[in-house]
């Protein structure tokens, strides 16, 4: 740790060194204004008491950033991970994040694009085309943005139409036969008015090679990618006091995605991986090497996703400093995947990819503030409301495969199947399995107000407060053919006098998974309700002590809906009469809460050529609500409380030299889980998959993170520019499973993405050559149980998959401007 932040420390002191000894005139090289909307108003990012990273649009395209994953190389204290397919995205913002597989949970890290609220990370998923930037706001953000931004904010804001026409184009190809083509127009079509259109497609070949084994999957590429995606906007004044901005988007994507190679395998003679191999010779990896990028899966990962909105902004000025601002918004997504659940070449269980599982949202939202200030300037306010309605339905079917009877036979051994009346054709067969469906209502209302208040020229008080009504219906059915468990139960008495009441135990909960559970049907329709009444809120007292330098302090609270587990879930009852797994009817869990406290500086230096900002913080999360993947099912348990606390430092640096510039940060977060005992939890017989957690780190929460990203542009000769961007992001050691298991640890790592490129001195054109992760470094996005092949107390039977990171990437760009 200690020669980290040496290393650290001297590699900051050797960037700032030459501004702090230069003699020249700086006055030359000062930073413009940067303009942020992190509360809701245009101010001087030097302004506002938060701790905000904001990348302009040019450093985005310099870094080749066309989506939010792409982001997190140039933000400290980021990290966005996809996991089980291109829908299931998740962002976390100082080690805290909700996974993104589970529809029930909301975000903790809430993605805004152009004033729009994202009811899910993935939602947000997709190529954003021309950006004037974005701004990541750390810590929580309740006041302003709403219940699901109890980590952090994204805040995207795409480039409005010009009066100015202009027009780009984009050609790309790389390895893994990449291309891309996207292309924006922009003008006038009066002079009061403007319109601008983006259209884009990518496409590539998968990183991973796929063993098909008996099928019937025929595809031996996954985790591809095939979309495109087109973006309309019009934009103009109505009156000289009223304009108004519209856009609509669509965006289709056709993709295969996600296979997972194995992570650790267990060796034993009884391992799952021999049994598994037992049915069809090379249906896994048993040598668990991971990144010879090998995946083993019979069935489709087709996955089929519709992304499609229409937003509308007014901005109408009241006179004497007051401003009306509406943003009214619809959107739908929905996404069809399809899923080899056991993520091996033998057919033990899948999804359909048929369009039969499904997730789908659909969203309305109502926006109104009305802001202003005093005659003297002294108090600047703002009051408003939100509305949203929010439909989610889902569909999840988990079937066995032509595999399963064999492989459950030999994974519980000695015949005992059979010995319990369980033979092939009577029971699991295949294409029998689970049929679930939701149907959830989340209807949200709001009041808030943020007002600022200078108390004197350099003193300013800022207060906000906001109210919460969140109210959720859930409506769920469940439907299981060819189950196990009746007659697992019926049989555990003579199991438990043959073989001992653990080994019995073990043996009917092989028999009795939760996706084929058959007491979930008799619950019929199964309607949960919840009303939450909430309030965050904030207070910030910022001091002014130069132009160049300001202080502040601040009080956070943040709140996070709660809502209902869309997965099954099941209690496991010993009786006198035997073993009852029974469906658990109640799949609610509660709000998350967040106490947050900043103290910050923001500075500038050497005639504004360099802003260094830097803010300690402790943030306590009460209710945490963690999601966790037990191989065929999740389950969502409230941890009585988090701690984060740590550094964020940022800086932007104009050095003596033309045309070079430096962006970046460091962000130290200790994100410790709260010791716990059984009793605390809400069903206290989770403990034991939970008992790595008391007193450890969070998963996905590395200590330490950093990013640096540097470029340069250069005039020569003949009319022609130079120009090279390279940009790195190292993270400390984490875990990447919610469980802490060892063998899903990520070490500590870099990645540097860089660019260099040649064009006109007008940029009317430029060939860039690019590559991302130019070291080809390997690294796990997720960690997960294999699904029906993991034993806790015993791993030497068990295997562990992953969800990798992409290899190294690299091609050629041309770019077109005019």
């Amino acid at each position: 740790m200690l020669y980290r932040t040496t290393a650290l420390a001297g590699v900051l002191a050797g960037l700032f060194a030459p501004a702090a000894f230069a003699q020249e005139d700086t006055s030359a090289r000062a930073i413009q204004e940067i303009v942020v909307t992190a509360q809701k108003r245009e101010q001087s990012l030097q302004d506002v008491p938060i701790v905000v990273t904001s990348v302009s649009g040019a450093l985005l395209k310099n870094a080749g950033v066309h989506d939010i994953r792409d982001l997190t190389v140039l933000t400290p204290g980021l990290t966005v991970t996809s996991t089980s397919s291109e829908a299931s995205v998740t962002a976390r913002i100082r080690g805290i994040g909700t996974v993104g597989d589970n529809p029930g949970l909301e975000s903790s890290v809430g993605v805004v694009i152009d004033g729009v609220y994202r009811p899910r990370n993935a939602v947000s998923f997709g190529d954003l085309g021309p950006v004037s930037r974005i701004e990541v706001l750390k810590g929580p953000q309740g006041t302003l943005f709403g219940k699901s931004t109890s980590a952090g904010v994204i805040n995207v804001v795409t480039d409005a139409p010009s009066q100015d026409f202009r027009a780009e184009g984009e050609a790309t190809y790389g390895n893994y036969n990449q291309y891309g083509l996207t292309a924006s127009v922009s003008g006038p079509i009066n002079d009061r008015v403007a319109a601008s259109l983006f259209a884009g497609t990518r496409a590539r070949d998968g990183y991973l090679h796929v063993v098909t084994g008996p099928g019937p999957r025929t595809k031996t590429r996954d985790n591809d990618q095939n979309f495109y995606t087109f973006r309309g906007q019009l934009a103009g004044e109505l009156t000289d006091d009223i304009d108004f901005r519209i856009i609509a988007d669509y965006t289709k994507r056709d993709e295969n995605c996600c296979a997972a190679t194995q992570l650790f395998v267990g060796q034993a003679a009884n391992s799952r991986a021999n049994i598994i191999n037992g049915l069809h010779p090379g249906s896994l990896d048993a040598t668990s090497t991971p990144f010879d990028r090998v995946a083993y899966s019979n069935r489709s990962t087709s996955q089929d996703i519709e992304d499609k909105g229409v937003s509308a902004e007014l901005n109408w000025n009241l006179g004497d400093g007051m401003k009306l601002t509406s943003i009214t918004a619809i959107r739908d997504w929905r996404a069809e995947t399809g899923q080899d659940s056991d993520f091996t070449a033998a057919d033990i269980a899948y999804r359909p990819s048929d369009g039969s599982n499904f997730v789908d949202f659909a969203q309305f939202s109502q926006e109104i503030r009305l802001a202003g200030d005093a005659a003297d300037g002294r108090l600047n306010w703002l009051v408003g409301g939100f509305y949203a309605n929010e439909d989610l339905k889902s569909r999840s079917i988990l079937r066995y495969g032509a595999d399963y009877y064999n492989y459950l036979a030999g994974k519980v051994l000695g015949g005992v199947p059979a010995l319990i009346g369980l033979t092939p054709g009577t029971v699991l067969q295949q294409g029998a399995g689970s049929d679930d469906r939701y149907k959830q209502s989340d209807e949200t209302f709001a009041l808030f107000t943020n007002d600022s208040y200078k108390i004197t020229d350099e003193l300013e008080l800022t207060v906000g407060l906001r109210w919460t009504r969140d109210q959720k219906k859930l409506d769920a059915r469940y439907a299981t053919t060819g189950g196990s468990c009746t007659k697992a139960e019926a049989a555990y008495p003579t199991l438990a006098g043959l073989l001992g009441p653990a080994t019995a135990g073990a043996i009917t909960g092989g028999l009795c998974i939760n996706f084929e559970n058959p007491d979930f049907d008799n619950l019929g329709l199964l309607t949960q309700k919840r009303t939450e009444n909430e309030f965050s809120g904030t207070a910030k007292l910022s001091y002014r002590w130069n132009p160049d330098i300001m202080t502040y302090a601040s009080y956070s609270r943040g709140y996070k809906a709660g809502g209902f587990n869309l997965d099954r879930e099941q209690n496991t009852v010993v009786t006198a009469a035997g073993l009852d797994f029974a469906a658990d009817p109640d799949t609610h869990f509660a709000g998350e809460f967040v106490d947050s406290y900043e103290l910050g500086a923001k500075t500038s230096w050497f005639d504004r050529s360099l802003l260094l900002n830097v803010a300690a913080f402790y943030q306590k999360f009460t209710n945490f609500q963690l999601n966790t993947f037990i191989g065929t099912s999740f389950v969502v348990e409230s941890l009585p409380e988090v701690v984060s606390q740590g550094v964020d430092l940022d800086f932007i640096y104009q050095p003596p030299i033309d045309g070079l510039s430096f962006q970046g940060g460091v962000t130290y977060a200790d994100t410790e889980i709260q010791p716990f005992t059984a009793a605390d939890l809400n069903n206290p017989s989770r403990f034991s998959s939970l008992r790595r957690l008391p007193g450890a780190q969070l998963s996905f929460a590395p200590l330490w993170s950093a990013s640096l990203a540097t470029s340069y542009e250069r005039e020569l000769a003949n009319g022609l520019k130079f120009k090279a961007n390279l940009t790195g992001k190292y993270t400390s050691r984490y875990n990447t499973g919610s469980d802490l298991h060892p063998s899903k640890v990520q070490g500590e790592m870099v990645l540097v993405n860089g660019r260099i490129g040649l064009g006109a001195a007008d940029d009317r054109w430029t060939v860039e050559l690019w590559g991302n992760n130019l070291f080809d470094k390997d690294y796990i996005q997720v960690g997960f149980n294999g699904p029906f092949q993991t034993d806790e107390n015993n791993d030497a039977v068990s295997v562990y998959d992953a969800f990798l990171g992409a290899p190294r990437t690299y091609g050629v760009t041309l770019r077109l401007k005019y």
